[in-house]
């Protein structure tokens, strides 16, 4: 079964060569070895594919990266999944399958697709809630936005345009979103949202096709069901514990109950994958703590409190081994 998320990202190094970057280059910086990309014995990990984006907006010197290979790309780019999207017998049905297999592609967003009486609205909704903070969010939400409005062009065979756009995130350059999204868009709003015209919801793809749609879903469908199983016992936490960060740190007993073992067998499978709930822990903390600095919105004092530090001091010290240096000359640094 081939692994999407790597399909994707070897579609965003054949933009990288549109734009004139070295895909050799960016595979180095972003410590992806080539064979790495070439089987699915090895997936991708977050690191490698947060850093494949930081590369490839620092090289291309486009902070709308993101924006601008959705505009490039192809449902062929999304493999099976795209076949079974395209062989949708309406639009509709299109999107209600698209928003299913969402996971395959990314586990930054989910999609919500809703019915009124004279419109219906993808809503991208995501799974952290600091993802304004994250570039790899972002530049991933904005690919997937803009995927949308374009490809529905390829389905239907003709130009459309939304009736609305909102994004729940700040805009720097609104004249480029609207010309990419045909909308000017809403910003800082509560949802990521397209709203379309009721009337594309029943139109008709010409490339529809139930039989090869059946096998394709038949296909896909033990990949659905062992996406999770097949992650690491540490990934799983870390994911669950950024998903969760409005709570905090949450202890290894409430951890070990969400997911239905013991404190002893998780502490067991995760000394298996060579590291223990603390390392983990403190990796989540670094990356939130770097994401609230990078974000300027919080002084350090509420963010140590944030992350279930007492004391400022031990938040400081702590800060200062990951990075080197204090959290207030880091975030006046990048700020």
């Amino acid at each position: 079964m081939e692994d999407q998320l790597k399909k994707l990202t070897i579609s965003l190094l054949a933009y990288a060569v549109q734009r004139d970057l070295s895909p050799e280059m960016l595979c180095r910086l972003s410590n992806i070895p080539v064979a790495q990309l070439q089987t699915d014995k090895q997936p991708l990990t977050p690191k490698q594919v947060g850093d494949l984006w930081l590369n490839a907006i620092h090289l291309s010197k486009d902070t709308l990266f993101g924006l601008h290979f959705g505009e490039s790309l192809q449902l062929s780019a999304l493999g099976i999944v795209g076949e079974i999207i395209k062989s949708s017998e309406t639009v509709g049905s299109a999107l209600t399958i698209a928003a299913s297999l969402t996971h395959l592609i990314t586990t930054a967003f989910t999609l919500e697709v809703r019915q009124s009486d004279d419109s219906f609205s993808v809503e991208f909704v995501p799974t952290t809630p600091d993802w304004q903070n994250s570039t790899t969010s972002v530049q991933t939400l904005d690919l997937l936005m803009v995927f949308v409005v374009h490809e529905l062009d390829g389905l239907m065979m003709k130009k459309i345009s939304p009736r609305a756009v909102s994004y729940g995130r700040s805009i720097d350059n609104i004249a480029e979103y609207e010309r990419v999204m045909r909308c000017k868009p809403m910003m800082n709003t509560t949802t990521n949202t397209i709203t379309l015209d009721k009337k594309y919801w029943n139109e008709q793809i010409i490339t529809a096709n139930y039989e090869l749609q059946h096998i394709l879903l038949q296909k896909v469908s033990p990949l659905k069901d062992t996406l999770a199983e097949k992650q690491m016992l540490k990934t799983r936490i870390h994911n669950y514990l950024l998903a969760n960060s409005y709570l905090g740190i949450v202890s290894l007993e409430d951890i070990a109950a969400n997911f239905n073992i013991s404190a002893r067998t998780l502490q067991r499978k995760l000394k298996e994958e060579g590291i223990n709930f603390q390392q983990v822990a403190d990796e989540v903390r670094k990356s939130l703590a770097i994401n609230y600095l990078k974000a300027g919105s919080y002084p350090v004092k509420e963010i140590s409190y944030m992350l279930g530090y007492n004391e400022l001091s031990a938040f400081t010290r702590t800060f200062k081994r990951w990075t080197g240096i204090t959290p207030a000359i880091y975030q006046k640094n990048y700020n």
